[in-house]
């Protein structure tokens, strides 16, 4: 078995913060091992920011901020990078848009200057805005709408979770709220969150301390700071107080599921360490819970697992189910609940938790070994838990873990009367 490292044996990432005088939070790690420099620019700003009617808008910003700039040419982003031997993409999740870029460590002047372009300058007009409409009702078609179970995980499930919260809404949007979206709308969402006081910049790898502080001051120190304060009102849901029972017709899907749902607590409380370790019991591998028992022992499924969303205001846990030809799907919902149940009865051994902790482990080292990784890390760290220190000692939270937490935190959420039962079916 893996043997657990001490946190005093464990390479400590050092790194420099400071924060410009318009807001933006700086975060450099300096590493001149490899000629390769790393750039995240992380703004905090996602599907919660968006607002009823206008979905899908800081995943169509992840697609528009690369159509150019006041100083771009159109579709000249990814050229700029590649023409300089590296790579370049974005994400965006419920709580964040990211853009990242690597490089030879040469070029970051060129990376520091495509990304304060992108904050100040971005081109936001109507044949941007048509060209990537016409992107995302594509990408729309291609992942959700032609995809099994996509819907139902994307948007029906978070729908039934959350009320109020705009966690109910999905990443991609509704194809409604595109068509109906303004120049002025997108301009304002723009204006409002793409801002140095809204944004981490991140650069990890070979450079030089004192020129890329004066390098970052010059790109983005004349950027204007953003009007709004950031510091949003927490939307708190009702308890869930009976399960919610609901079922889906899915046209894309030949085999039934059943997808049992939880609300969590946010990504920074305790307990969401505790969930980490509990979704990895139970589906992770062929020795875990619902894969040794429900798959391969008792045949109900033709695959199961789970999987655990952790968000800044809560967090989603998903366990599912895919029916074996001859079985019911109350049937293999019973057998499903039958791993929780004795889970939250019986909890796990020493030896399981301390194996799964070793999986933990290893994840944070791996984590931590290149320059994308850290930069990322350091990044997330200070966007959720304001201490990015944590690159370093975050594993103590897991080491920290009892055989009793898992048995508390199992029976303090993973319960049928606060979940969402979804049944996933094929067209009759």
């Amino acid at each position: 078995m893996f043997n657990s490292l001490k946190a005093d044996q464990v390479p400590k990432i050092r790194f420099f913060e400071e924060i410009l005088s318009n807001g933006l939070h700086v975060i450099l790690h300096q590493d001149n091992t490899n000629p390769l420099v790393s750039i995240s620019v992380l703004y905090h700003v996602g599907t919660k920011n968006e607002s009823p009617g206008k979905s899908g808008f800081a995943h169509f910003f992840e697609h528009l901020m690369f159509e150019g700039s006041k100083n771009i040419k159109r579709g000249e982003f990814f050229k700029h990078i590649a023409s300089n031997g590296g790579k370049n993409n974005a994400y965006t999740n419920h709580d964040e848009t990211c853009y990242y870029e690597v490089l030879p460590s040469d070029r970051l002047p060129l990376a520091l200057w495509l990304e304060s372009e992108r904050m100040l300058h971005a081109k936001i007009d109507k044949e941007s805005i048509n060209i990537q409409r016409e992107v995302v009702k594509e990408e729309k078609k291609m992942q959700i709408e032609n995809q099994p179970y996509a819907k139902a995980i994307s948007e029906i499930i978070p729908s039934l979770l959350f009320n109020k919260h705009p966690y109910k809404y999905p990443i991609i949007g509704f194809e409604k709220d595109l068509d109906s979206a303004t120049e002025v709308d997108y301009k304002r969402f723009y204006e409002t969150y793409y801002v140095p006081n809204n944004a981490t910049l991140v650069v990890a790898g070979d450079f030089d301390m004192k020129e890329a502080r004066d390098l970052i001051s010059t790109y983005f120190s004349p950027i204007p700071k953003g009007k709004i304060d950031f510091h949003m009102k927490r939307i708190e849901e009702n308890p869930i107080r009976k399960e919610i029972f609901s079922t889906y017709v899915d046209k894309n899907t030949k085999v039934p599921g059943v997808f049992l749902s939880y609300r969590l607590p946010k990504i920074t409380d305790k307990d969401s360490y505790v969930l980490k370790i509990i979704d990895h019991i139970l589906s992770s591998g062929e020795s875990s819970r619902i894969m040794k028992n429900v798959v391969n022992k008792k045949q109900l499924a033709s695959y199961a697992g789970s999987f655990l969303d952790a968000m800044e205001d809560y967090g989603i846990f998903i366990i599912y189910g895919l029916i074996n030809p001859g079985v019911t799907l109350d049937k293999l919902t019973k057998v499903i609940d039958k791993e929780i149940e004795n889970l939250k009865k019986n909890g796990i051994t020493s030896y399981e938790l301390e194996k799964h902790k070793n999986f933990f482990e290893k994840k944070f080292l791996f984590d931590n070994y290149s320059m994308s990784g850290i930069a990322a890390n350091l990044a997330h760290y200070h966007l959720y838990y304001k201490d990015a220190d944590l690159i370093n000692t975050d594993i103590e939270k897991y080491r920290e873990i009892s055989v009793e937490d898992i048995k508390i935190v199992a029976n303090k959420y993973l319960n049928k009367n606060s979940r969402v039962r979804l049944y996933n079916v094929p067209v009759s």
